[in-house]
This record gives structure tokens, sequence and C-alpha cells, in this order.
């Protein structure tokens, strides 16, 4: 896909992923509007992608908060005229147990993976209805598929996630509008480095921001529902689902001892 002058929204844009597609869009032509709650961190990517971008936009928007949404959707549209691709990428992990999680942490979870997203998918959809073209991402992780033990709660955002994107991608069909959900098995991120490590996993397992960057791009302007990176991951994803009596306790043992390591 040609993406030189696509108005393309990010969520979570400040760093990681989000950062990272950014940049990849920019180096397309894209126009790019950069949403997270980290100002200071928005202009540092904005700096990075200026000079490959001839049109940004950094907005400091809580995607958990509906109202600061609706703003940020109606200054995109106003600078814009338009939205072409819309990342749902907005996004953290709690890692522990649930009995060690307050509601509150469970809840804000939720209220950002889950919340935020539908709250900017309905502050934008109406345009691309109108426009009837446009793609959604929605980042979400091979954890929408399976759950596991100190990621119980993320995983159900995710989880979450994926049975919204399902539906909404039916109801888009014929309009001319696309949705896409991208779900990577493990991404690097200082938290993750130091789960692995006491579980003695290889690190080699944990993607890069840029690779899942890289199948952002790809499944902007893909037809499919979801693509799961790397597509190996597909297989136990597979597996789970048709051997679960056999595949989920050894699931569950491998994620409880890095509790256990932990503690």
């Amino acid at each position: 896909m040609n993406f030189k002058d696509k108005v393309v929204v990010i969520t979570g844009a400040s760093s990681g992923i989000g950062e990272a597609t950014a940049i990849k869009f920019a180096k397309k032509g894209a126009k790019i509007a950069l949403v997270a709650r980290r100002k200071d961190k928005l202009l540092e990517v904005e700096n990075k992608i200026k000079k490959f971008s001839q049109s940004t936009l950094v907005c400091q928007c809580d995607v958990s908060n509906k109202e600061e949404v609706d703003l940020m959707s109606k200054i995109i549209l106003d600078k814009f005229g338009r939205i072409d691709i819309l990342v749902n990428n907005a996004g953290f992990i709690i890692y522990g147990k649930i009995n060690e999680l307050s509601t509150e942490q469970i809840i804000s979870q939720m209220e950002t993976n889950y919340f935020g997203m539908i709250y900017c998918t309905k502050a934008f959809l109406h345009k691309m209805l109108e426009q009837h073209s446009g793609h959604i991402v929605n980042v979400a992780s091979v954890g929408a598929s399976f759950s596991l033990p100190g990621f119980t709660s993320y995983c159900a955002t995710k989880y979450a996630m994926l049975g919204f994107s399902e539906g909404l991608y039916h109801e888009l069909v014929g309009t001319g509008v696309g949705l896409t959900v991208v779900s990577p098995l493990f991404v690097r991120t200082p938290l993750l480095d130091n789960i692995f490590h006491l579980s003695k996993f290889s690190t080699s397992i944990l993607l890069s921001s840029e690779t899942v960057a890289k199948t952002i791009l790809k499944a902007s302007n893909s037809p499919r529902l979801e693509i799961v990176v790397p597509s190996v991951a597909r297989a136990v994803i597979w597996l789970k689902q048709t051997f679960p009596y056999f595949i989920n306790p050894i699931i569950g043992s491998i994620f409880r001892k890095q509790l256990t390591k932990r503690d």
C-alpha cells in the first residue's frame, strides 16, 4: 500500500510499539497524529519523524477518558479533514497474581486497554464510514487467545478487544472500512525482560517493537481479521484451542513457576 499523505492516528505513540510504528509510517510519507499521555515524550517522537513526514500533530490525551478522546479526535479531524488509519496501540501490563492486585489496578488496565480502544474507534469510525474508506488496527496480544498466570487481568483486556474486533469486523463488510487485529507474542519491555530472566526463558522469544510495527503496517491494508506475530505462535493457539485438556496444564505450569521464582 502507498501510505504517502495518508492520515495515520497512533495511540500510545510516545514509546515502544507506538513510536516504532510512527517512524515506519513517517518514512512512507504518511501524515502522523501522535497520541499519548506524556506530551514531552510525544514531542521527542515528533522530532524524530519530522525529517520523514511533512505533516505531524501531537495530541496529549488519556484514551481512558472519553471526553479527552472526543476532543482529540475533533482536533485531528479539524486539522487533516480525514483519517485513513487508526492504530489502537495504547495499553499497559501490571504483572502479578489477582489476589495481589488491587481492584483499581485491574480496572485501570481495562479502562485503557479495552475502553480506550472503544472510545477511539467510536470517535473516528463515523468519519471512516462517511468516507467509505479507512482501516482500524487494534494491537492485542497472543494473550487474547489464552490467559496466563500473572497476566490474568491483562489477558482479559485483550480477550475483550479481540471479541469486540471480531464482531465489528463483520459489521464493516461492504462499507469500505477494514479492521485487523495484530496479536504479538511477547514484546520486549523492562518488565518482561525481568520476568523471563527470572524464569530462565530465553529472551530470544521477546519481539522487538520494530518487528511488531512492521506487522502493523502490513495489517493496515490487510483483509484479515487477525495477524499473529510471529506466525508460528498461531500453531500454539491452534493447539490450545484443539487440545485444551492437554495444553492448558502445560502452559499453566510454566507460568506458575515464573510467579514462584519471583516470590
